[in-house]
């Protein structure tokens, strides 16, 4: 039982980890992936870098730091999150871990594939979130769009209600699972009032009656979804401590909008971090 796990390793998670450790919690960050930072080939107005800094050696010299203070630092993929009630149950691609809070700072990187007709069916068929919406394919044949292991989590739940499962990866390695798989290039998604079809560049097609889009990784915006937390456009509504509409659950850095730089994500993640060891004290 972790008090606080940080989804994120970027200057939020990381500032957030750090206020946590040194109020004597025990602390777990989880990150996957490339972050924004480490693009950024240099950084020159951040404060006490006097020639700037490299976006990848401040990354890892925020992790060295967590790590040193204490801070258990995990890089493993998230596939989603769950309320238990008092906590919460991060199911990750290994194990899971269960939390009392969670700071959600994974920055906005939500993935949207450039197929014709996928924006025109979003809630008309198109969904980007398998628990939220699977109750209404009971019976169906539905498509997940993907090819990593948030598609192959997002095809498990759907699984449970839809009468057929199928991942197309729209042309990229297929993952390793036991659902159908279709490989094709996908050309367009297709129907009159809802989503009927999805064409093949090929000239061929097969009849669907959902399609749930899991690229990449489960994002900020996937978790708020899942757990009924607010959000404005693609960001989590947080207020001036960071805390979500959800008891346990705060946000920091990019993914609540703003100002997209490093002195804004390291304030927020320090105020996440402080609300986060009030709440747990608080219990």
């Amino acid at each position: 039982m972790y008090d606080v796990t940080i989804i994120g390793a970027g200057p939020a998670g990381i500032s957030s980890a750090l206020y946590a450790k040194r109020s004597n919690l025990n602390v777990l960050v989880l990150y996957y992936g490339e972050s924004n930072l480490e693009q950024a080939s240099k950084i020159d107005n951040y404060y006490g870098f006097a020639d700037g800094i490299n976006g990848k050696d401040l990354f890892n010299a925020g992790i060295i730091q967590a790590k040193n203070l204490g801070v258990e630092v995990k890089e493993i993929e998230v596939l989603g999150i769950e309320s238990t009630g008092e906590t919460f149950n991060i199911k990750a691609e290994v194990e899971n871990y269960e939390t009392k809070t969670v700071i959600i700072a994974t920055g906005n990187r939500k993935v949207k594939p450039n197929i014709k007709g996928i924006k025109d069916f979003e809630g008309k068929g198109v969904s980007y979130c398998a628990i939220c919406d699977a109750f209404f394919y009971r019976n169906k044949n539905v498509a997940v769009i993907g090819n990593g292991k948030f598609a192959v989590n997002e095809a498990t739940e759907l699984s449970h209600v839809a009468s057929s499962v199928t991942i197309f990866t729209d042309g990229l390695e297929k993952p390793e699972c036991d659902f159908k798989i279709n490989c094709k290039k996908i050309k367009e998604i297709s129907g009159e009032e809802k989503v009927s079809a999805i064409e093949f560049e090929d000239g061929s097609k097969v009849s669907i009656d959902g399609i749930f889009v899991a690229l990449g990784e489960a994002g900020a915006s996937d978790f708020a979804k899942t757990l009924g937390i607010m959000q404005e456009g693609d960001n989590i509504k947080t207020n001036e401590k960071m805390e979500t509409n959800v008891p346990g659950i705060y946000a920091c850095g990019n993914i609540t909008g703003g100002l997209m730089q490093v002195c804004k994500a390291v304030y927020e993640g320090a105020e996440a971090g402080l609300s986060a060891v009030n709440f747990v004290r608080a219990k």
